[in-house]
């Protein structure tokens, strides 16, 4: 099975939990998102990766309209689903691999994802493909979950996500998705990072694999309990495993 194969089994089976996850549908998160790229009123917007359509919705509301990218036909549905709920009409859907975006150059005012390079084999290779249907003068934004800046500690957590899910590749530490977004043709324009508490039990659950749960239960409770946090606060409190994921979000002006 290839990485693209593997990658839409996972997610085929993980469409139902992250559409109905909290941590993914925190509104909080997304207006952070569409407030760095705004006004939109009048843009044609671009969300690759687009998942079960939760930042597709919120960016339908406000562009003049909105094309949907998703690797997996579950996730498709799933955002079809979410935005007739709300009676958008503005939206068009395709199924598609970000690395290699079946629309034309310079065919969108803004382009964003949210939560996709951490599994994408080569982030740069997407951001290219991302400039490449972007307009000159365009924004494009990228959102997603990073790692502690200690190697050690980004490695132990992305041991620990690859565990989870093997279409985790790798979520790069806050310096390495900077650099990539500071690259020839680009002015950064804004920049934000935060943390979300999660909560373990929620977040190994929308994987839907009951078999790789216990023996990561075990390996991370024994982390936690020895002080490893993995440079994620990883604890134990009140009997529950508790960390956090750090975001960081760079937005950009292609020259």
């Amino acid at each position: 099975m290839d990485f693209l194969d593997r990658t839409r089994q996972e997610f085929a089976k993980q469409a139902d939990g992250f559409s109905a996850s909290a941590a993914t549908n925190d509104e909080a998160q997304v207006a952070r998102l569409v407030s760095a790229i705004s006004p939109l009123a009048d843009c044609r917007v671009l969300d690759v990766a687009c998942g079960p359509g939760i930042v597709t919705r919120a960016l339908a509301a406000r562009a003049r309209e909105v094309v949907a990218l998703d690797l997996t036909p579950q996730m498709l549905a799933k955002a079809r689903e979410r935005c007739a709920k709300e009676g958008l009409s503005n939206i068009t859907f395709h199924e598609g691999s970000a690395t290699a975006l079946p629309f034309t150059d310079h065919a969108f005012d803004v382009v964003v994802t949210r939560l996709s390079f951490h599994h994408f084999l080569e982030p740069a290779a997407v951001l290219a493909e991302m400039l490449r249907v972007l307009r000159p003068g365009g924004i494009v934004a990228v959102a997603d979950v990073v790692t502690d800046e200690n190697p050690e500690k980004s490695e132990l957590q992305n041991a620990i996500e690859v565990l989870r899910d093997p279409s985790h590749v790798r979520m790069l530490r806050p310096s390495e998705l900077s650099a990539l977004m500071l690259r020839d043709g680009l002015t950064i324009i804004g920049e934000d990072a935060w943390e979300k508490p999660r909560e373990f039990e929620e977040w190994l659950g929308i994987v839907a694999d009951p078999e790789r749960a216990a023996p990561l239960r075990a390996v991370v409770r024994a982390l936690a309990r020895s002080g490893e946090d993995a440079g994620m606060g990883l604890r134990i409190a009140n009997g529950a495993i508790r960390f956090f994921h750090r975001w960081q979000l760079v937005a950009a002006r292609k020259n």
